[in-house]
């Protein structure tokens, strides 16, 4: 066998007993030495199995003591039921609660868990910093002249490189370069539709997608979403005759977490090529697994070029460089004179520092750290809500990602809840704010992007005291 496949092998297998609590908190791990005897194997293959688990947040290293099995905590809690919105379409968004709790991106005197990003304090921004400054003196003319319409070649290089990891097998030719995730998502949304034409996505969804689709003139078809495996396939194929497109978030949506498994996604592929109803896939969050291996995407399954994949790196390295990216698929060519038109060119200098931060491998160094961080986050996420909220209280198991997604009983509205915790400097995103539909005002979605410590336990704790008066 590879020792690339041994090493996963070993440490699925390891990770397989401390989940299912053969190996226990505390326990203590065979030495490196003892590894390598009891597989066969080399001494670096025996290190990379502890590096694996450690980056699962599975074990810890303790100097001159060895390898020891961590504390893990389990929800105790249920997880949310399956959406059910009205299958009729809809085009009446929550405009000023959206605008109401992202008018507080920014603001430092305030715990943002209603923002999904990363906080600046797991970003690699002294490394971004010295990428930009080192850029402006590759480029020609200090990056001053405009870019290829299609965008940075190396930065298209290192995607479609990127892209192996999960059976993209794209070129650079097959993408093009956008100011950001939601500048994608815009750009494909209108080179497939027009207004009036309906439009499937997952219930609830991101309030920027509500908005950019109401905005563009779509009516909105909600599908009902499973918590975990993301929307119905069923509901899909009783939508079909009713939408004109579809757009999903099929790894780590926000705000349910939920992931679609493969034949899932293959399943969706499938169906919409079969009717001529184009895909547009919005996989920001694919990078953030929890696990050891980096999902598929849709665009994996796709024979006719129907999927239109967009992602950046707004959610996992520098949210304000707005630096995205689609591969179209058959609508390049629709692609290319909407950019055209609407932005002539990309950001050079911006998009040769992500470039090379990419080619230099610091961009993977930084996933793990960040991956690692999110898990560790999660856990004790975990143990506060089960310890601090209301009896009653269900949450979602994101398995990577950046939102937790929190559903309370019927007497708690969470857009009551937000202005009670403004009062104390908190700031959370009401369910109501991720639906068309009158649905989800009792439950929110929180960020756990940020630097875990006890002031942040406390916030948490405020919350659901906060909670409980409700």
């Amino acid at each position: 066998m590879h020792k690339d496949f041994l090493y996963s092998e070993i440490a699925n297998k390891i990770a397989f007993q401390i989940r299912n609590g053969v190996l226990k908190a505390g326990d203590r791990l065979p030495s490196v030495r003892i590894l390598c005897q009891e597989h066969g194997i080399s001494m670096n293959t025996a290190k990379r199995v502890f590096l694996e688990l450690e980056a699962q947040s599975l074990i810890n290293s303790k100097p001159q003591s060895g390898y020891f099995v961590n504390h893990l905590s389990s929800p105790k809690l249920p997880l949310p039921e399956t959406s059910r919105p009205l299958s009729m379409a809809n085009d009446h968004e929550p405009d000023e609660l959206i605008s109401k709790v992202y008018g507080n991106m920014g603001k430092d005197d305030l715990t943002l868990f209603s923002i999904g990003i990363p906080s600046g304090d797991l970003l690699p921004l002294a490394k971004l910093k010295k990428e930009i400054v080192q850029s402006t003196r590759r480029l020609r003319e200090g990056g001053t002249e405009y870019e290829s319409l299609q965008g940075n070649l190396r930065l298209r290089r290192m995607v479609a490189a990127r892209s192996l990891a999960w059976g993209g097998n794209l070129s650079e030719d097959d993408l093009i370069t956008t100011s950001g995730g939601m500048n994608a998502l815009s750009f494909s949304l209108m080179a497939i539709g027009k207004p009036g034409d309906t439009i499937a996505i997952e219930s609830p969804c991101y309030p920027g997608i509500l908005q950019l689709a109401i905005n563009l003139g779509f009516k909105v078809l909600e599908l009902p979403t499973h918590p975990t495996t993301g929307i119905e396939i069923d509901a899909l194929k009783q939508a079909i005759p009713k939408i004109n497109l579809c757009l999903l978030v099929p790894n780590f949506n926000t705000p349910l977490g939920s992931c679609m498994p493969d034949q899932h996604k293959q399943a969706v592929v499938t169906l919409l090529a079969k009717h001529g109803i184009p895909l547009i896939e919005d996989d920001v969050y694919g990078d953030l697994y929890f696990g050891s291996q980096r999902p598929k995407c849709c665009k994996s399954f796709d024979k006719e070029g129907n999927v239109l994949w967009c992602s950046s790196i707004s959610k996992t390295l520098a949210p304000g460089y707005r630096v995205g990216w689609i591969a179209p698929g058959k609508y390049k060519d629709q692609l290319l004179k909407l950019k055209l038109v609407h932005s002539i060119s990309s950001t050079s200098i911006v998009q040769e520092a992500v470039a090379n931060f990419l080619n230099t491998g610091r961009y993977e160094n930084h996933l793990r750290h960040l991956r690692g961080t999110l898990r560790d986050n999660y856990q004790h996420y975990i143990q506060a809500i089960t310890e601090y909220f209301p009896a009653g209280t269900k949450m979602s198991r994101p398995q990577g990602g950046l939102a937790l997604w929190v559903e309370f009983n019927k007497r708690i509205n969470t857009t009551a809840l937000y202005d009670l915790a403004m009062k104390q400097r908190i700031s959370i995103a009401p369910g109501r704010m991720f639906t068309l539909q009158n649905q989800f005002e009792n439950c929110m979605r929180l960020c756990i992007g940020l630097p875990w410590s006890q002031e942040l336990n406390f916030k948490l704790k405020q919350l659901g005291n906060l909670a409980k008066m409700m």
